[in-house]
């Protein structure tokens, strides 16, 4: 697992010798939202930063941690 850059993936080779990469299931479990929450995340942290419980707050049913893990695995390439 490469943690060098936060990242929670873990690389591993095919038969052919191509690489690919595996997400743990904690972050499977949050990578899954829906366009508009995503659209709101953003926004949100355009305006506030990371400032997660009050964007959290915004998005009924989701944890601090779940906006926080999102945000990181969408950025974790950049």
């Amino acid at each position: 697992m490469d943690r060098s850059n936060g990242s929670l993936e873990k690389n591993s080779k095919t038969s052919d010798d191509r690489e690919t990469k595996e997400v743990n299931s904690t972050a499977q479990k949050f990578v899954h939202f829906s366009e508009e929450e995503e659209d709101l995340v953003f926004r949100m942290h355009r305006l506030i930063g990371n400032r997660w419980e009050l964007i959290a707050g915004r998005i009924p049913g989701r944890t601090a941690e779940e906006i926080e893990m999102f945000w990181a695995i969408k950025h974790q390439d950049k």
